[in-house]
């Protein structure tokens, strides 16, 4: 019998099926606009593998896991990046997830989630927030992260993101330097990163999952302001996905 998670964000929908606690396939797709038709596309995609719902224990996690009417169970995302953490790396650690609409950081002592914090409210410390300020600037999010290690010596001091944006564009037009604004932005996030994370006291270990688990200068920043490791895997990305799929296998035991 085969698990299955499916992890659907905001912007993307992460797949992945295991046997035996060993992953065997995985898949990304695009969210779109309608968490549904992502359930039916990935669906397709899974019975095309030979997966479906009789041979398989489905597991929804993610903004859109309510939209998976397939789906056997329904999961949080702190189970499940707990879950699929503690399927890449050994011992206590701390989770960090920037998501698209939140982001979360959870404490996990011997591959079990003891204790997890969340942003409130606002999607400051988001992706979400660093997508809209990159579209500010006129460029990707990935450009923006890569440019912010040029700069230096601007602040973003708004804590809303629609407030940001306007601070974003007036620097733009005072003639501030892009990649000074880069740093800034991306500052204002690991600054609220490090604040969820101050939380649960110090970690000798972070691990970032998620859409930015595989960019090397986000993990530098974040290690810099943590003042400790911070690593993550080739398949961070899918942390959620995995952790699900693995849970998914015991449901049909």
């Amino acid at each position: 019998m085969y698990g299955v998670g499916i992890d659907i964000g905001s912007t993307a929908a992460k797949v992945a099926v295991s046997r035996e606690s060993k992953i065997i396939s995985k898949f990304v797709l695009p969210s779109g606009w309608n968490s549904r038709d992502t359930a039916k596309d990935i669906y397709r995609e899974l019975s095309r593998q030979g997966i479906t719902e009789e041979n398989s224990g489905i597991i929804a996690t993610g903004y859109g896991r309510i939209s998976v009417p397939y789906a056997h169970k329904v999961i949080t995302e702190i189970t499940c990046h707990g879950r699929g953490a503690g399927h890449f790396i050994e011992g206590d650690c701390t989770v960090v997830d920037i998501g698209g609409q939140d982001t979360k950081v959870i404490s996990l002592e011997g591959g079990v989630v003891s204790d997890f914090t969340m942003n409130d409210k606002c999607s400051a410390g988001t992706g979400r927030f660093i997508e809209v300020m990159a579209n500010s600037l006129g460029i990707t999010i990935e450009e923006l992260i890569e440019l912010s290690t040029e700069g230096s010596n601007t602040e973003i001091t708004s804590m809303c993101t629609v407030f940001a944006e306007s601070e974003v564009i007036s620097l733009v037009g005072s003639g501030t330097k892009k990649e000074d604004i880069a740093n800034g932005i991306v500052n204002s996030v690991v600054k609220k990163v490090k604040s969820l994370c101050t939380r649960h006291g110090r970690s000798d270990t972070y691990f970032l999952s998620g859409g930015f688990s595989g960019n090397e200068n986000m993990l530098k920043k974040l290690e810099y302001e943590l003042g400790a490791k911070v690593i993550s895997h080739e398949d961070g990305r899918y942390t959620g996905a995995i952790g699900a799929a693995i849970l998914g296998e015991k449901l049909k035991k």
